[in-house]
């Protein structure tokens, strides 16, 4: 039977509204009555993941920025896996020759050199994530979404990174484009040997610490509480889950996942507009899993 569940959130415990549905909310309620612990593993920052959270009336730990980061319920930090300075500079200069926007999230916050690309990067995965809506709508979306988000807008991170109390966590690029000009960026960056790059969308690549992934970090909590891999169930939807639904002894791919990222799950779920999560979660308890 399984202890701990780890549940990504953006494509998986979020629905399209962003936000965690009441089956989902009454799920991970009943996983606690049997004495499941239940944690979310986000590429998110803690800042940005804890309002849905608090919405739903979700108290629990948290695997941030892939795996970066861990915190406890109560927030405190007790783990981290950052970049080296002299990586990250490589990876902003890679970025800007191939007119990528990225924002680098670091121990002071997340920041960002251009607001306008901002919103125009997040509505364009909120116009590809929901093809029903207008461009217009999504630009509106965003723009309240981001509004909500404690995001440091500055002139030049390259001197942000170089001030001595600032540690960086990760780095998130974007581009309309896609896989056409990510994928080739992707590949320059994962020479530098103590990276590595996945994705949580199309339109995205995100680059960590080799040892900030989501399967170490949940391997880590696992460890710390005395459980068992095959006690550990997770849940995701996206390349940067990958790590963590190969580790553990149950795992759940989202019915909206990628392709490739199913055939590394042993089970396959409803998607995230269905209460996936939920459902996986209610099926788990039920099969005993």
């Amino acid at each position: 039977m399984i202890k701990l569940i780890a549940s990504d959130m953006d494509g998986t415990l979020l629905d399209g509204k962003m936000s965690i549905s009441q089956d989902n909310i009454s799920a991970i309620r009943e996983a606690k009555k049997h004495g499941i612990e239940f944690m979310v593993a986000t590429g998110r920052a803690r800042l940005e993941a804890l309002p849905a959270l608090e919405e739903a009336g979700i108290d629990c730990a948290m695997i941030t920025l892939n795996g970066a980061q861990v915190f406890d319920k109560s927030g405190k930090s007790i783990f981290t896996a950052g970049i080296e300075k002299a990586s990250a500079n490589k990876v902003l200069d890679l970025l800007d020759a191939n007119n990528i926007y990225y924002e680098v999230s670091t121990n002071q916050g997340i920041f960002s050199e251009h607001q306008e690309k901002r919103i125009e990067n997040f509505a364009s995965h909120i116009a590809t994530t929901m093809p029903h809506l207008t461009y217009k709508v999504a630009i509106a979306m965003a723009s309240a979404h981001l509004a909500l988000l404690n995001i440091n807008y500055i002139q030049d991170i390259h001197k942000l990174i170089a001030k001595d109390d600032i540690e960086v966590l990760k780095i998130i690029g974007f581009s309309i484009e896609g896989p056409k000009v990510l994928g080739p960026a992707s590949l320059e960056i994962e020479k530098l040997n103590d990276l590595i790059v996945t994705s949580s969308a199309q339109n995205n690549i995100e680059i960590n610490h080799r040892n900030a992934q989501k399967g170490i970090a949940v391997a880590q909590v696992a460890k710390d509480r005395g459980i068992h891999a095959k006690e550990v169930m997770t849940i995701g939807d996206n390349f940067n889950d990958v790590s963590m639904l190969q580790w553990a002894g149950v795992s759940f791919a989202m019915g909206n996942a990628e392709i490739e990222v199913k055939d590394y799950a042993k089970y396959v779920t409803s998607t995230n507009l269905e209460n996936g999560v939920g459902e996986a979660i209610l099926r788990a308890i039920r099969e005993e899993l």
